[in-house]
């Protein structure tokens, strides 16, 4: 009989027996870190009052009259005892045949073994939830990738770093929010499904309102709706939201992600830079408590300020090659396939640019890092800069090789955006898929007048894969996009 029969016996078992497998309710279980902390200096045979404590069951252990299980709340995890004195000889059997996987309910005192480990000495225990399947052969850090991604809630049970990852990412979260609002934005939420997707150079899901009869775009950027709240008087607004593109998958890249964005009047991208760098290292040091984070082997110091240089420097830095000097679009192909770049053929000369910066200097960028300055072919949104309009203010900011913000002063022009969006249509119908829309309804909100702003994008994702040292974005999304099974 395998394993998983013999569960099914006992769940059959007890149903006969009159006992629900599966209760509604077991209220007000303690957690267990907290009461490990408060009865850490708990000594020889001292026992504390009754508690209650609930959770799953990880590991059992038995010798003769007693037996050991491991008890895991969220929290962390407690040894249980369980002897044949305290329970008697049908309460010990019945102790005894819990489960590894089982979730339960547990009353007694807390006492250091023996061996001193601090236990709950169990005086009733209550089953919760009985697990039908056991745990995979060898769950005990679970490594299976596939596994792993498929079936999150296996990789939860088996790996409590990942747990705690996940547990960093929600306070990553928490700490922007109050960063965020202790400097006066207001929190708003804009459209997850659009006439028009706007934003950002991406392409985009498609999806029919059948009551409408129309096409609608799954979001793929926050920027266009911030603005318009900008336009509308809001001075400082932001949203953590989720953002779909319909792109590759990658350790970088997941088609579903989360972004915070923001927009600020009155301001430009040097301060949007230094509200970054700050938040960054704001967020660092309230959920780890240091500047200094470990990532790919290498410490990265995230203290302000962090390192500034032009795109043009950078690149010539890394490459070798000065983008200005080719400022054709054929020039800078050849220049591309001597050096044995891959490019896609339909990509402009300013995508061309781009591809020299991810192939030659984003992997090296593991400290921080703002790039500065981009060619205005690659940033449709941005403003140019006063002293040379081939020039956007804008900046990309890079943690352990990994691009993390893109933020810049927004175009306020509404005649100069009509004619950057014209390009990107046109550049959409010579067949790039990831090419801009013609907005006219965000137009006719920079025609009423929006004062100069600086806006940013930064990935949650991305911070949370450098402050966990994860590899792949997919350690870092509970549930991420997967093919499904066959």
């Amino acid at each position: 009989m395998s394993e998983a029969e013999e569960r099914r016996n006992k769940l059959d078992r007890l149903t006969a027996a009159g006992q629900s497998p599966y209760l509604n309710r077991f209220p007000d279980p303690e957690p267990v870190a907290p009461l490990l902390e408060r009865y850490d200096g708990l000594e020889g045979e001292d026992k504390s009052g009754t508690h209650r404590v609930a959770g799953r069951l990880m590991v059992k252990r038995g010798h003769g009259k007693a037996a050991f299980y491991v008890l895991r709340d969220a929290s962390g995890s407690i040894q249980l005892y369980g002897n044949v004195n305290n329970l008697g000889e049908d309460g010990f059997a019945a102790y005894t045949d819990f489960d590894v996987g089982d979730v339960v309910g547990v009353t007694g005192p807390v006492f250091r073994t023996r061996r001193g480990e601090l236990s709950v000495e169990v005086e009733s225990i209550i089953l919760l939830a009985k697990a039908l399947k056991p745990l995979p052969e060898k769950w005990h850090g679970l490594t299976d990738v596939e596994i792993r991604y498929r079936q999150r809630y296996l990789d939860l049970i088996a790996n409590e770093e990942v747990h705690r990852a996940f547990a960093v990412r929600s306070r990553v979260l928490s700490s922007i929010r109050r960063f965020m609002d202790e400097r006066g934005f207001l929190e708003v939420e804009t459209p997850i499904l659009q006439t028009i997707p706007g934003g950002a150079t991406a392409r985009s899901f498609e999806t029919h309102h059948n009551a409408l009869d129309i096409e609608l775009y799954m979001r793929i950027a926050l920027e266009l709706h911030l603005k318009r709240l900008i336009v509308g008087g809001f001075d400082k607004v932001y949203e953590i939201g989720r953002i779909f593109r319909n792109e590759g998958i990658s350790t970088k890249h997941n088609p579903e992600f989360t972004m915070l964005e923001s927009q600020q009047a009155y301001a430009d991208y040097n301060d949007v830079m230094e509200m970054v760098e700050q938040m960054v290292a704001r967020v660092a040091q309230e959920v780890l408590g240091t500047l200094k984070v470990p990532f790919k082997g290498e410490e990265i110091d995230l203290t302000p300020p962090w390192r500034r240089v032009t795109l043009r420097d950078i690149i010539a830095e890394h490459s070798g090659v000065d983008f200005t000097e080719y400022p054709e679009r054929e020039q800078l192909r050849a220049k591309l396939e001597e050096l044995g770049v891959e490019y896609d053929p339909a990509s402009g000369w300013g995508k061309l640019v781009d591809e020299l910066l991810s192939t030659f200097v984003e992997p090296k960028l593991m400290q921080p890092t703002f790039i500065v300055d981009y060619p205005v072919e690659l940033s449709p949104l941005a403003r140019t800069k006063d002293d040379d309009p081939t020039l956007v203010e804008r900046f990309e900011g890079f943690i352990g090789g990994i691009e993390v913000a893109n933020c810049f002063s927004e175009l306020t022009d509404p005649d100069e955006q009509r004619r950057r969006f014209s390009e990107q249509v046109a550049q959409r119908e010579a067949g790039d898929e990831e090419a801009g829309y013609m907005d006219d309804d965000f137009l006719t909100a920079l025609e009423y007048g929006m004062p100069p702003s600086g806006g940013s994008g930064l990935g949650i994702d991305r911070l949370t894969m450098i402050l966990t040292d994860s590899p792949s974005i997919r350690d870092v999304i509970f549930f991420p996009l997967l093919k499904p099974e066959k």
